[in-house]
Formats: C-alpha cells, structure tokens, sequence
C-alpha cells in the first residue's frame, strides 16, 4: 500500500469511531447547514466514491446497511484500490494543480474526514478533540484553499471566535462553525 494511504486511512479509522457512537441520532442536525448527520455521512462517502469512480477505481456496488456496515464497507473498498500502487500514485490536474490520487486522498479527504468527525460528533453529542498533527493539516488546507474554503459547498462564512479561543476553537471558527452551537 502507498504509504501516502496510510493518512488518510488512519483520519477514516478515527471518522469510524465516531460513527459507532452508540448513542448516534442519524435524523440529529449537523453543524453543516441544512444536512442532518446522516446527510454528512451520506456526502463522506458519496463524494469519496465519486472522486475514485472518476478516476477509473473499481469500487462495486454502494454499500449498504447500518452506517457502521456502510463505513467498513466503503473503507474496505478504498483500502483495495490503495492497494494499487500504479493508481494511486497516478497523476492528474487537480483542481490546485498536478496531485496524485493517494495525495488528494491523504489531504483534501484527511481534511474532509477530521471536519466531518467533527460535525457528526456534534450531532451525536459526542466531544471530539483534533490532535496538533490534523489542526496542522486543517491549517494547511485552509491556507491552500485560499478564498475557495468559503465558497458554495465547501465552508459557510467565517464564525468569529473569542481572542482566547482554543487552537480548535479558531480553526472551527474558519471552517465556519460555531464550536460552542449544538
């Protein structure tokens, strides 16, 4: 496996965990705008399977079943493809520029899979706490995406935070979330 995967498997390791939370309300609202917890979910996966489909990965069918199935499910099948050292490492023109697919999968998905624990955490009344390590690759993206991080679909408008705001505090703030809402 290429080791670049192994990010991005170690942020759907701990996304896992929240999604076996076993108080979990699926129809719970979620800080993103208009989506319930399952519609975060649901967008985890979707647009993951979206990205590889595009770019010639053989996945098989959506899974299906309880969110925890689902989750294991769609792991084990990104797991395969990481197994493909040929397609992982293969290039094309990301949106930013020349990237492979373990890179985007390590960093615009890693981001994807630490915010999202985040807001399904928040749905599930769970208290999710980032290590230095994924504020640092929050920090990063956001400083990569530049003014797409508030534009539509990606982040809602900055939430302003308190001077003695936590590291995590700020950066939800940035995310556009309200790290105090819910």
């Amino acid at each position: 496996m290429n080791p670049t995967l192994e990010s991005y498997l170690a942020n759907a390791e701990r996304f896992d965990a929240v999604v076996a939370t076993p108080s979990a309300t699926w129809t719970a609202p979620s800080p993103c705008s208009e989506w319930s917890a399952a519609g975060v979910f649901d967008h985890v996966i979707e647009t993951e399977r979206d990205f590889l489909l595009g770019r010639g990965a053989v996945l098989g069918p959506t899974p299906t079943g309880t969110p925890a199935e689902m989750w294991a499910a769609h792991v084990t099948a990104v797991a395969a493809v990481g197994a493909d050292d040929d397609f992982v490492s293969a290039t094309y023109d990301g949106y930013f520029g020349p990237t492979t697919i373990a890179d985007t999968l390590r960093d615009f998905y890693g981001f994807d899979l630490i915010v999202h624990r985040w807001d399904l955490g928040r749905a599930f009344g769970v208290d999710v706490v980032w290590s230095e390590d994924e504020m640092d690759l929050l920090e990063t993206a956001m400083a990569g995406f530049g003014e797409a991080l508030h534009s539509e679909g990606v982040c809602g408008p900055a939430v302003e935070v308190s001077d003695d705001a936590s590291r995590q505090e700020q950066i939800l703030g940035r995310l556009g979330r309200d790290p105090h809402a819910g």
